[in-house]
């Protein structure tokens, strides 16, 4: 994606374009829990028009990373660990079902692309490149749900996304995450070629739980680090 800081003058950024440069401030911790998104600057920073910014924040507030009130505007929303949990648990079961479904209804190439790119994800780890093993998780994930014939289910999934601002990205992403989860990925994906969909839907839960067992851990580590300052 072009960076529409760049595109301030010309055409200008479309509504995704900008959805995603507000998303990946939030994510990287630029934009902290609760804080205002004023339509104005970023209409000014990112070139866009004040419509589509609206409808950006519009966007995201659909995906649970901004509130938007009436007579206050947009903000970047909080979640707690609660709610999260149960957020987790959701996405446990529907990608679980889908891995059981990509097990019975992916095609060859599917398979075969799946398992490159769980190559590309160990090499990722083992070179220390956090933001290409990010890149390559969401399409590992999303590949299992495109070959698993659930449209219905995969666009439950694409709405649940995790709202946890108040941990930085890369923290998420420390070894010991990236090594479980590449040991994860490879009890699910041996699960499919044995052709074993309850296996497959099994290991996908065990995956997500695992995820959110770290997250806990990790914002206990990071709140306690918190009240030792």
């Amino acid at each position: 994606m072009r960076n529409p800081e760049l595109n301030a003058g010309q055409k200008g950024p479309s509504t995704p374009e900008i959805a995603a440069w507000i998303r990946e401030r939030i994510r990287s911790r630029r934009f902290v829990s609760g804080q205002r998104l004023v339509e104005f600057d970023i209409t000014r920073k990112t070139g866009g028009s004040r419509f589509k910014v609206r409808e950006a924040l519009q966007h995201l507030e659909a995906e649970g990373l901004v509130s938007i009130e009436e007579y206050r505007g947009a903000s970047v929303r909080s979640a707690t660990m609660d709610e999260v949990r149960q957020l987790y648990r959701a996405r446990g079961a529907l990608e679980g079902i889908c891995a059981a479904d990509f097990t019975r209804n992916a095609s060859q190439k599917q398979h075969a692309k799946l398992k490159k790119i769980g190559n590309d994800m160990e090499h990722a780890v083992q070179v220390g490149a956090t933001e290409s093993f990010a890149t390559l998780n969401a399409q590992w994930h999303e590949l299992i749900m495109e070959g698993s014939g659930n449209p219905a289910i995969r666009a439950l999934v694409q709405r649940l996304n995790t709202p946890v601002h108040h941990l930085v990205f890369e923290t998420f992403y420390r070894a010991e995450r990236l090594l479980s989860a590449i040991a994860d990925h490879s009890a699910i994906l041996a699960a499919i070629s044995n052709r074993d969909p309850a296996g497959a839907e099994l290991a996908m839960r065990q995956h997500v739980e695992d995820g959110f067992t770290f997250l806990m851990k990790l914002d206990k580590d990071l709140h306690f680090g918190d009240e030792a300052e």
